[in-house]
């Protein structure tokens, strides 16, 4: 690995945790390693736009792993603790185990997840958890097989993804959760099946209402199944009841079954935003530092990384982006401002 510049111990004691406008601090690092993706989810990457002749990255300018090792180490001078690897799809990009392990020598690093389709978790389940991943996220947003086909754009073998799920928890990946967005009309009908089959395995089902994440999904406030009306349908067959949340700024709003059955969560950005607890970043692929999921441009760090900025100057760059943070856009969605055009999710990650 490259070596740092300015010894890490200088720098946390020149760097006090910055608080963005809104008095949030930075705890949370979505790396996405990977733009390209082998499906073509209608409300992310739509085949439409994303063919066979799209023009994704060249290798040459996503960062590599020193870099994006480089940047998170640095990251977590201004509070990061727990890191993410996202896409696209991460699977994709080669010997990610090796990022995993590099990330893992992070002493602050406190956590390392992974949010992928599952496709290929079942080849490398076994070497992501030997290399130090901490958690998985699989999205899976139906076990119907025409409907899953449907939502992923026709790309993927329901079964592949079910066998890398138990593939992950054989390797001894035990902090399994699943990610299904909802969406009416389209998958809703078949949710009750998916806690079914996941019931009574310790996997943790989470349901995230639809979001007009980038430019392309259409999307529209009639097609999102607010999670209160999801629970309450729910309920009718399993009685739940609340959870207290793990830690401060959860997304998910945690349920279990009254019959000791397991827990499920919901992630209500649309009904309930939760922009006030957000402490969270994202590194694209590119090497581009966004605060926001619903950003419309971000800080870029490749250039003066590969220009030969000091450590210091990176810091600067990235506490800076931090301090000026004050996306809100969730609680803003049905006001005009919030119709500014914004990065794709495939970019950097849900």
């Amino acid at each position: 690995m490259q070596k740092i510049s300015t010894p890490l111990t200088v720098i946390h004691a020149q760097a006090q945790q910055p608080r963005d406008r809104l008095g949030r601090e930075l705890h949370d690092l979505r790396i996405s390693v990977m733009d390209r993706c082998n499906f073509r989810c209608p409300y992310c990457m739509p085949e439409a736009k994303y063919g066979k002749d799209f023009a994704f990255l060249p290798t040459a300018e996503r960062l590599d792993f020193e870099e994006i090792v480089r940047l998170t180490r640095l990251a977590t001078t201004l509070g990061v603790r727990k890191v993410r690897i996202t896409g696209g799809e991460p699977l994709l990009r080669p010997n990610l185990a090796e990022l995993i392990g590099e990330l893992r020598r992070i002493e602050a690093v406190t956590d390392i997840a992974l949010t992928t389709n599952g496709v290929l978790l079942g080849q490398h389940a076994p070497a992501l958890m030997a290399a130090g991943l901490s958690r998985v996220t699989v999205s899976l947003d139906s076990l119907d097989p025409a409907v899953f086909s449907m939502m992923n754009g026709g790309r993927g073998e329901l079964d592949r993804v079910l066998k890398g799920i138990r593939a992950a928890a054989d390797a001894g990946l035990t902090n399994l959760k699943i990610n299904a967005v909802v969406q009416r009309g389209v998958n809703d009908h078949t949710l009750l099946d998916l806690l079914a089959y996941f019931r009574g395995s310790g996997i943790v089902v989470r349901f995230i209402e639809y979001m007009d994440v980038g430019n392309l999904n259409h999307w529209s406030l009639d097609e999102v199944v607010p999670s209160g009306e999801l629970r309450q349908a729910i309920e009718q067959r399993w009685p739940l009841e609340a959870l207290p949340g793990n830690y401060p700024g959860e997304v998910a709003q945690r349920y279990r079954y009254r019959d000791g059955q397991g827990e499920i969560g919901f992630i209500s950005s649309v009904t309930a935003p939760f922009c006030g607890a957000c402490t969270r970043a994202r590194l694209s692929s590119d090497g581009s530092l966004y605060t926001c999921l619903f950003a419309e441009s971000g800080v870029g760090l490749k250039a003066p990384l590969r220009n030969g900025a000091t450590d210091q100057q990176l810091l600067e760059l990235m506490r800076d982006a931090w301090l000026h943070r004050d996306d809100r856009y969730s609680e803003e969605r049905a006001t005009p401002h919030a119709s500014h055009r914004k990065i794709e999710m495939y970019f950097i990650g849900g």
